[in-house]
């Protein structure tokens, strides 16, 4: 017996329970030993995250692919986990630290991360339940998470192996160094703040004049003592002319070239830049084409570091300029860029200061400005490796949806920097990488290994102890090298890149490995296509020489409902967790389903969420109405036998829907997919079907009645089974009460077959009920657009031949009680006065002369339609002018097309409708 309400609070936790019990999600169940593998590997959210709208959106559309495939009886593994998140976790737990007083490096690195384990253990898997709330069906049991000791066993191979063929490697490069942090950090982990600073307009005396100078333009002032070159564009009229000579570097008195590179742009600035290879990403490149020395003038604080600076003192000039640049050093870099600012000025060489709004990088985890740094660290080579990840999506191999992405993915590739992985933390995987007393490195999975290298080399080149230059080479109780392990750890998304072959069990060859590698489809965010999928593609490609997926589904952004990116600076962020706990996990999900059109970033309002929380209501009222009216399954029902027009109408759009669900989630077509079920289950199935069958369902008992009530029930259970990828705890609370009365289920909803329907459409009765619906739904909408009064009963006269007359006769009451007809009479040519309806190619004319003013309508529609044209014309001008397409945000923007779309959308009804009324003149 159903409640009268379905409240999810009361029902989705038991549901949860009651798959995890029946290990639902469980991969590899007996009856599917031969069945078809389909496996999705999780996008691991951080050990320390909580889920955001955007784990809700990714986890639902991965949940209705897992459903969807499930019921179509293939072994589906999705496979969870978790990552160790690096950065965000060491920050976590030196937070706690620090409440009690403690700094990280108060510990030993060996206690700091026993610190970090006890922390993951005890706060860790939060996220875990909440993707239980949302209903994720990933098999729990296989749980993985970056850190544990397979997936670490697979990072030690992978970054030895590369080692070995030459794919990895230690260089010094600039990186995105965190001030704060002491650790350089991915892209990924920039944020771009606007900025409002000045634009310092520099004069740098040229080499052997008095007077000329070359004038160049700096955000950053303090970086200039590091400056090597200045850089013109070869054909600067301005400046070419001092290509080839030399420029003398203020306050250091260093001599330095003035370059021809394209990198100079003669329309910025002064057309002039300053070259600082050490502090610049793109002044790194000028002084590798132009072998231009490298000057280091930070510490890793971004603290000014000059004395004892060899390469910031060769080539300075002695002197008080260089005395009061040498009193700067230690000092902060913001400190330092004033004062240098002053020394210049108080020396006539500041042409003009310009405020200036630029962005700035910041750390998203620190807040710090991060300052491209020169340091040794480890790289991969990642050129070579994205040549057969580039081959892949190419030929088709794996393919993206939507397929536009795969520029973005070509473009990474195709310009790929060598890969920094080495970070300055300490939770993460330590590289396994052992320095010798002569500094020689010692790559091995084990320390033992190291050792064991150490010997054989140390025997070869004869170094007998104790080693030249060093006072302990071996020790006294081994006689074993003395190694140092390198301290830094692996980048997260190194481990990450493995995912979808480490989490199988890879370095092993297990039977999980076979079955479901390649894995069928990842879905995730535009955001980390570089960052992760290519990263996967590269090492799946090269470690098992097959793609690691067949599809990339990439989804787009979920944002506020007028448009504006959610942030918790805008105050603007929606928990999902709030919404499942007021509407419930189905409205939500099926919500974040229906607005997931590929391409198109979802506005989310929360009274879409409550819309759909309605439409839930819905089901569950379709199904008491069902219940109410003695609708029991019919065990052996066939609906291929079904009699009654109703009944084989229905039938047929079941049949219809099915195939429509099927064949858009087959497309990743989330939103198609969603609405074409939603159509069903409400308008076909309650709207029309429930209400056509009323008559039959409360009129005598007989073989009409019976078979209704059968067909109800049936077609109930395929809307279950259709929804269930979606709406999964309302469906599965449904077929369990609903399984109660009748043949006793085989399954529950979770594991039953998907819809499979054919034969089943039935053109006469579409002639005859698709009538119907397209003639109530005609007269309704006349009624709406022309003011009709809701209780006013209109006539109705038909201008048809025979079978639609004999339709008419059938469905007489049906049709006034469901268009509010005070009569329905047959014509040879519509009255006069009358709105004519084309329906299916016939003519149904309404008679309104008397029930509304004819001419005071028309001239209301007029008007509105002269009023709709203004709007648009409005619209097209803001989208036509220049200046507002290059300010306005993005989301204003998007905003004005869809009021065109609907303005338009608007604009053909009006005109439908003043169409209608000229057969009334």
């Amino acid at each position: 017996m159903l409640e009268k309400t379905y409240q999810p609070s009361e029902v989705e936790d038991r549901i949860y329970q009651a798959w995890e019990e029946a290990r639902a999600f469980a991969a590899g169940r007996p009856e599917r030993k031969g069945a078809d593998p389909y496996c999705v590997v999780i996008p691991p959210p951080n050990v320390t995250g909580s889920l955001h709208m955007g784990h809700a959106l990714n986890n639902t559309l991965q949940d209705v692919l897992c459903r969807f495939e499930r019921m179509r009886g293939k072994d589906v593994l999705w496979q969870p986990g978790t990552d160790h998140a690096g950065i965000a976790t060491q920050m976590v737990v030196e937070r706690q630290l620090e409440q009690s007083g403690v700094k990280r490096r108060d510990l030993s690195r060996e206690e700091f991360i026993r610190r970090v384990w006890s922390w993951k253990e005890q706060s860790g898997g939060m996220i875990i339940n909440q993707l239980k709330r949302l209903g994720a069906s990933c098999d729990w049991s296989r749980e993985r998470f970056t850190m544990d000791e397979g997936l670490s066993r697979a990072v030690l191979k992978v970054f030895v192996t590369l080692y070995k063929e030459g794919l990895i490697y230690r260089d010094k490069r600039l990186v995105n160094w965190d001030p704060k942090l002491l650790t350089a950090i991915s892209d990924l982990e920039v944020q771009q703040v606007e900025t409002k600073g000045n634009l310092w307009h520099f004069k740098y005396p040229v080499e052997g004049s008095d007077s000329e100078y070359i004038i160049v333009a700096t955000t950053r002032p303090e970086t200039m003592l590091g400056d090597t070159a200045v850089a013109v564009h070869p054909e600067n009229e301005r400046w070419k002319h001092l290509i080839g000579s030399h420029a003398i570097l203020p306050l250091v008195g260093r001599r330095i070239p003035i370059v021809g590179d394209d990198y100079a742009d003669p329309e910025k600035g002064t057309g002039a830049v300053k070259i600082t290879p050490a502090h610049d990403f793109n002044d790194f490149d000028v002084g590798r084409r132009h072998s231009l020395p490298i000057v280091n003038v930070f510490d890793n604080e971004a603290r000014l570091s000059l004395r004892d600076n060899d390469s910031f003192l060769d080539g300075a000039e002695t002197g008080a300029d260089l005395d009061a640049v040498l009193a700067l050093h230690g000092k902060d870099r913001f400190v330092a860029r004033k004062a240098i600012v002053e020394l210049m000025e108080a020396r006539g060489l500041v042409d003009k200061i310009e405020p200036n709004v630029h962005m700035v990088p910041h750390g998203d985890r620190s807040g710090a400005v991060i300052e491209p740094y020169l340091t040794d660290q480890w790289y991969v080579d990642a050129k070579t490796l994205a040549k057969q990840a580039l081959a892949a999506v190419r030929d088709g191999r794996t393919k993206f949806v939507p397929k536009n992405w795969e520029k973005t993915y070509f473009d990474w590739l195709e310009n790929i920097e060598p890969w920094c992985i080495s970070r300055q933390l300490w939770w993460g995987h330590q590289i396994p990488a052992w320095y010798g007393p002569d500094g020689k490195v010692f790559v091995a999975e084990t320390e033992e290994e190291a050792v064991s290298h150490a010997l054989a080399y140390y025997a070869e080149t004869e170094a007998i102890t104790p080693m030249q230059g060093h006072d302990m080479a071996l020790d006294p109780k081994s006689r074993e090298p003395f190694l140092l392990r390198d301290e830094d750890v692996l980048d997260t998304w190194f481990s990450s890149a493995l995912w979808p072959f480490s989490t199988l069990g890879w370095p092993d060859e297990t039977p999980e490995l076979k079955r479901f590698y390649p894995t069928s489809a990842l879905v995730t965010g535009f955001d980390i296509i570089f960052f992760w999928v290519a990263r996967m593609m590269m090492m799946g490609l090269h470690f098992r020489k097959e793609v690691p997926f067949r599809d990339v589904y990439i989804h787009a952004l979920v944002r506020d409902e007028k448009g504006a990116k959610m942030s918790k600076s805008k105050g603007n962020v929606i928990d999902p967790l709030d919404l499942i706990t007021k509407y419930g996990a189905d409205a939500l999900r099926f919500t974040l389903t229906a607005m997931a059109a590929q391409g198109r970033d979802i506005k989310l309002a929360t009274s879409r969420v409550e819309g759909y929380r309605n439409f839930a209501t819905k089901l569950w009222n379709a199904a008491r109405f069902a219940e109410f009216n003695g609708a029991v399954r019919v065990e052996g029902f066939d609906p291929k036998k079904a009699k009654e027009t109703i009944n084989r109408w229905i039938l047929g759009e079941m049949e219809k829907a099915t195939a429509e669900v099927t064949s858009a989630i087959e497309a990743y077509k989330f939103n198609e997919a969603a609405g074409a079920a939603y159509r069903f289950v409400w308008n076909i199935y309650c709207d029309w079907y429930l209400e056509l069958s009323k008559p039959v369902l409360t009129g005598p008992d007989g073989t009409a009645k019976d078979e209704t009530r059968a067909t109800v029930t049936f077609v109930m259970d395929e809307i279950l089974k259709l929804l269930h990828p979606f709406m999964p705890f309302i469906t599965e609370e449904l077929w369990r009460v609903t399984g109660e009365q009748g043949p006793k289920r085989e399954t529950m909803l979770v594991l039953a077959p998907w819809p499979t329907h054919k034969g089943l459409a039935d053109d006469k009765a579409e002639a005859e009920i698709g009538w119907i619906v397209d003639l109530v739904s005609a007269v309704r909408s006349v009624r709406s657009e022309m003011n009709v009064p809701a209780g006013a009963q209109i006539p109705l006269a038909l201008v048809a031949g025979k079978d639609t007359r004999e339709r008419a006769g059938r469905w007489n009451e049906a049709l006034k009680r469901l268009a509010r007809l005070s009569e329905i009479s047959f014509v040879d040519a519509p009255p006069a006065g009358s709105v004519q309806l084309l329906v299916r190619g016939e003519i149904a004319a309404l008679p309104l002369a008397g029930v509304i003013d004819l001419t005071a309508e028309r001239a209301r529609l007029e008007k509105e339609l002269g009023k709709i044209a203004d709007d648009i014309s409005r619209i097209d001008k803001k989208l036509g002018n220049a200046d507002f397409m290059a300010r306005a945000p993005e989301e204003v923007v998007e905003e004005q097309r869809e009021r065109r779309e609907e303005a338009k959308s608007r604009r053909a009804k009006v005109r439908e409708a003043l169409e209608r009324l000229k057969g009334a003149a």
